[in-house]
């Protein structure tokens, strides 16, 4: 299936998506954001991938690499669109072999327990080699906290995970729900708590289920009509 420009999702949605559905629904369906310290330092973090620029490097033995920064990227096959903080094209001096490309995104914080940050750069890798007809192998996740890399290959497990998690989020899209909250420990460095209300709307101290409480007592306490 080939997917038109007004049908494609952003790359970024997928990381939402895994984070947590309901943020990534408030975000990309209801339309709304808010900023905290952490965010803000992730634009910080960001600053200098998000200009367009490129440059080339040599890298001895007649090797050289090219480094685009905030390069647009998309697949009509996915039906993904977004942009890659750094994408380093590595040309061998053998103009006969073909150049190795290597995503990068800058991430805050540190590498995380979910596969969040991982399925958003494999996402990318999969844009490119639609875009570029050959395939990526390899990328990297540079972490503000460490201020290191930490290399990701794209094996055929992360690509699997990548694809299931695309269909997810073009579901949640298409059938335009935003799931119910659930309070977990990263909702306390969620931007958006005060608009999610996760201990407001969430578990047993849901709205819903608080009316439904009242409504019964309400009922149960109401006279007899004769």
């Amino acid at each position: 299936m080939t997917y038109h420009d007004d049908d494609l999702l952003p790359i970024s949605a997928l990381q939402h998506y895994l984070f947590c559905p309901r943020q990534c629904a408030l975000i990309h369906l209801e339309q709304v954001w808010a900023e905290n310290h952490l965010t803000m330092e992730g634009l910080l973090l960001h600053e200098r991938a998000d200009t367009p620029t490129h440059e080339t490097r040599p890298r001895g033995e007649g090797d050289r690499v090219r480094i685009e920064r905030a390069l647009p990227i998309r697949s009509l096959e996915l039906g993904l669109i977004g942009k890659a903080d750094i994408v380093e094209f590595h040309y061998p001096a053998d103009p006969l072999v073909a150049a190795r490309i290597v995503p990068v995104e800058y991430k805050r914080g540190k590498p995380k327990a979910n596969d969040c940050d991982r399925v958003q750069l494999c996402a990318q890798a999969l844009c490119l080699e639609e875009m570029c007809s050959t395939e990526v192998t390899e990328g990297a996740l540079f972490y503000g906290t460490r201020r290191r890399r930490t290399d990701v290959t794209f094996d055929d497990e992360l690509r699997d995970r990548t694809i299931q998690t695309i269909d997810a989020l073009r579901t949640m899209i298409q059938d335009r729900k935003t799931p119910a909250a659930v309070r977990t420990k990263a909702c306390d460095k969620c931007s958006l708590i005060e608009l999610c209300l996760p201990d407001a709307t969430g578990g047993d101290r849901s709205v819903a289920r608080f009316m439904s409480r009242q409504l019964a007592a309400h009922l149960q306490d109401a006279p007899e009509i004769e």
